[in-house]
């Protein structure tokens, strides 16, 4: 632990002096609705910061005291345990430099959209009916992580096959920051496993495309009625099966932007182009997004956008029971466990990795 760099990086606490400056502000009462609003956000990021700030300090201060008793010629007994209370403060200090750290970084790289639930599109790739299975594994893999974040999630549409797997699966993840924690998942996934029709045990490689988009409202995407085209129709399962005799399943045509969206998921119409519509929305609001990003030219939004959709992100090794994320260049050994949903770490890791290298490269 750099003990003088962290004393002189916690020397002063300059939140708690952001904090008394917009206090004031909003105690003055001339700021516009749309102000107060933003005043008050920073209110609590700067609070919290600086809660966290003097904790460091007083953490600082006591390992301060505890390294001078340790050097000193006094009783053994109070060395001793003034070495164990260093180690046991620098855990803490570390901690709380790592906490203080990632507070700063979540602002830096806030997205007005991450608190919005999230839309989960998941296409197989190369590979046939084993590629089908690997967009099944993933589909469940994040239907899992979801579930155990209390979050709902609603299938919008899926193309099943008859081993079970799934051509396309898109799905509504409805939960608070929902795209915050999966918005880096974008990009192509790739896994190399033995399948179980393989006879002769060669390891085969298959790829399934994942697309994360915020879930939009009505508010952020105006859409006009006569640009849409509607078709209904019966809706229908794996090899052509009738799965309902009515004509439930709902396609709509954007025109203006030859978008395509459709869904079959429910015996009733209505709710169909419901969860249509939703997805439509949420497509042109992702258009929107781009645009406004390749105006800005912003680096950073850039490659948090359609660059990582094309590209090869993720490798999952079943003989070596790894799973790589190819951005980061960073592994982990536990491969069943993560596909079966437990992905919080790689996901902190893989936010946390992507952030780091786009400020070293701005």
């Amino acid at each position: 632990m750099d003990l003088v760099s962290l004393n002189k990086k916690y020397s002063t606490n300059q939140p708690q002096e952001e904090v008394s400056r917009i206090e004031k502000l909003l105690a003055s009462g001339h700021q516009n609705g749309e102000d107060m609003s933003a005043l008050s956000n920073d209110l609590g990021y700067y609070a919290n910061l600086s809660v966290k700030i003097s904790a460091i300090q007083k953490a600082l201060r006591a390992y301060n005291d505890a390294f001078e008793m340790s050097k000193s010629d006094s009783d053994g007994d109070l060395r001793d345990l003034a070495l164990d209370e260093m180690v046991s403060l620098e855990e803490d200090i570390l901690s709380l430099d790592k906490e203080i750290s990632a507070m700063k970084i979540d602002r830096e790289f806030h997205d007005v959209d991450d608190d919005k639930s999230a839309i989960l599109e998941i296409r197989a790739g190369a590979g046939g009916d084993e590629a089908a299975l690997f967009a099944a594994d993933l589909f469940r893999m994040y239907k899992n992580f979801a579930i155990n974040k209390g979050w709902e999630v609603n299938i919008v549409t899926s193309n099943i096959t008859e081993g079970g797997g799934y051509k396309e699966v898109i799905a509504n993840i409805q939960g608070k920051n929902a795209f915050k924690y999966l918005k880096y998942e974008s990009g192509v996934h790739r896994v190399q496993r033995i399948p179980s029709t393989e006879s002769s045990g060669r390891i085969h490689t298959s790829t399934a495309s994942v697309a994360i988009l915020p879930e939009a409202k009505d508010l952020d995407v105006t859409i006009n009625q006569e640009d849409l085209y509607v078709e209904v129709m019966r809706a229908s399962g794996a090899g052509g099966q009738c799965v309902n005799k009515t004509d439930s399943a709902v396609r709509i045509t954007h025109i203006p932007t030859g978008i395509v969206v459709s869904c079959q998921e429910t015996k009733h119409q209505a709710q169909n182009k419901e969860k249509a519509m939703a997805l439509l929305r949420s497509r042109l609001y992702e258009m929107k997004r781009l645009e406004e990003q390749a105006k800005r030219s912003d680096m950073r939004s850039s490659q948090i956008g359609t660059s990582m959709r094309a590209e090869k992100i993720r490798t999952y090794n079943f003989p070596q029971n790894r799973i790589t994320d190819h951005r980061i260049k960073k592994s982990w050994f536990a491969l069943e466990e993560i596909l079966g949903g437990n992905i919080q770490e790689v996901v902190d890791d893989v936010k946390a990795g992507i952030q780091l290298q786009l400020i070293e490269n701005n």
